[in-house]
Parts: C-alpha cells; structure tokens; sequence
C-alpha cells in the first residue's frame, strides 16, 4: 500500500483524513498543522446559510484519465465559472469536494495542487466568481479512508466546518461515487453529463448496481445545475 506523502511545511493540512484550504479572501486560509474552525453559528445560521458543494474534475474544469497533473491542464469547462459566479451572486457559499489520488500515486506533489487551484481562483476571479473552500482527498482507494467518495467523511468535514446542515444541500458531481457520498451525507445529489457524466448515466440504465441515488437530478453541465438551483432557490 503507498502511503501519503508527508504535507511539508507552509502546506494546506487537515484534521484526520479529509484536507482543506479555505479561500482567503472569502474566510481565511487554513495552513497550519492544527487549523482553526470556522466561527461558530447559531441555529438560525446554520439553517440559512446558502451552501452548494461541487465536484471538481469534470464539473468545473475538463477530467482527463491521465490526471489533471499540472495547471497547464486545467481547462475550464465552458459556462462553469460564469455558473459559479452567478451562485456567489445569489448568496451561495461555494465548496469543492475532490479526490487528488495523484497525490499519492506519485504523479504530482501539493505544491502543484496548490498551484493548480490557484489557477482556479484566479480564472474565477475574472467573472467574479470565488470558491468559499476547497477539500480534497489526497489517499488512493487501497489506503481505505473515510475521505474519499464514495465514502462520506469528506462531505460531512464541509458540513462541520460551515456549520450546516447537509439536507438537501446541492451537490453536483459527474461520477457515480460523487453521487454516492452526497446522498450518504444527506445531500441533493445533481449529475451532470461533462466529464464523465454520460458513462454515469448509461451505466446506471443497464447495470443495476450502478443505479443512480434516488432523486438525483440529471443535468447537461455546471450551468444549467445552477439555473435548476437557482429555481428551487425561489
């Protein structure tokens, strides 16, 4: 089993398993050992704040089966950031749930992660758009964690550390286990057909172990799952 790399120091770290690394203009940057919570909110909060969680390969950006390695490819898919600016407008916050088993595979380092959402911040920033949180697993499936989806560990971090209540917050994802662990943490769960959506979808007509959680709303891109939002928002 390979194990995680040791984060190095200056690096975005997180308590047990899932890592995160808040937005620092948006709330404030978590890079230390032992990160500081969010402040706490009071019920009322807790059941207002406007939250939707978001997948990051094949929802924002273009998936590649070879990994996204470097910044020089991550590629916006069209109508994401306009999609997540147009969310941050309306009183959303903004949280990624991504699993980075490049990171223990060897095939890229934090340093480049780090670099590769800064990317993403800063195209974002172009349309005025902004991530509130990115959490990310860094372990491969043989390493058994609780942070990688399917599994729900990482989704129900964001649910602590906003302060939520996950019910029927929306979540958007393109794979199958994307679904799977918002719909175990209590989630809205959203499919859109980028990435590898269209494979979720065909398989979950013609295979029933890959049956789509119950409720799940089906999507063309990022776009037009914020338009559905939006809508129920209303």
């Amino acid at each position: 089993m390979k194990s995680s790399p040791r984060p190095q120091a200056g690096e975005d770290q997180g308590e047990g398993n899932a890592h995160y690394k808040f937005n620092e203009q948006a709330i404030f940057q978590q890079s230390s050992p032992h990160p500081s919570p969010l402040p706490p909110a009071d019920e009322g909060a807790k059941n207002s704040m406007k939250l939707v969680i978001l997948d990051r390969d094949g929802v924002i950006n273009q998936d590649s089966s070879q990994f996204i390695k470097n910044p020089d490819e991550w590629i916006a898919i069209s109508g994401s950031l306009e999609a997540i600016a147009l969310l941050n407008q309306s009183g959303f916050k903004v949280a990624v749930a991504t699993n980075q088993s490049g990171i223990s595979r060897g095939l890229f380092d934090m340093a480049t992660l780090n670099a590769i959402h800064d990317k993403m911040h800063h195209a974002l920033a172009s349309y005025g758009g902004r991530i509130d949180a990115i959490f990310y697993c860094p372990h491969a499936a043989d390493e058994h964690c609780h942070c990688r989806k399917p599994e729900a560990g990482m989704i129900e971090e964001i649910g602590k550390r906003f302060s939520v209540d996950l019910t029927g917050v929306p979540a958007v994802g393109d794979a199958l286990r994307d679904l799977q662990a918002f719909a175990n943490a209590g989630c809205q769960p959203i499919l859109v057909r980028t990435g590898k959506g269209e494979t979720t979808l065909a398989a979950s007509l013609t295979h029933a172990d890959k049956a789509l959680p119950a409720n799940t709303w089906i999507c063309a891109d990022l776009a037009e799952a914020v338009q559905k939002i939006l809508e129920m928002d209303d």
